[in-house]
């Protein structure tokens, strides 16, 4: 059972940047593509990013497009979201999740869905003031 860690949370006024980390338990983290959903109150969970054991498969959602970054550190099993111009909107608990096989399904839009993915975290909330 993989197991995830989120960090990286807490407060920021808008305009402001934040950098979220997630650790996986295992290596075997390394041949698994890595996302991020984030949840605001009352709003379904919602895909942020994703990225594919080499770095060579990045996605993001539209809305964070130019603002946020992902990349990981296989050594330390470790994916990053790096967030910058922040706004309030971008309020919510940001949860990694892992995708450990990912089909032709996963590589034509299924990154974007909640259902594709095998191991999540426990989130870690970021709040942006206006």
């Amino acid at each position: 059972q993989v197991q995830l860690v989120e960090s990286g949370g807490g407060l920021v006024q808008a305009g402001g940047s934040l950098r979220l980390s997630c650790t996986a338990s295992e290596r075997a983290f390394n041949s698994y593509f890595m996302a991020w959903f984030r949840q605001a109150p009352g709003k379904e969970r919602e895909f942020v990013a994703t990225i594919n054991w080499d770095s060579g498969n990045i996605y993001f959602t539209d809305s964070v497009k130019g603002r946020f970054t992902i990349s990981r550190d296989s050594a330390k099993n470790t994916v990053y979201l790096q967030m910058n111009s922040l706004k309030p909107e971008d309020t919510a608990v940001y949860s990694c999740a892992a995708k450990t096989r990912p089909g032709y399904a996963f590589y034509t839009g299924g990154y974007a869905s909640i259902r594709e993915y095998d191991y999540w975290g426990q989130g870690t909330q970021v709040t942006v003031s206006s």
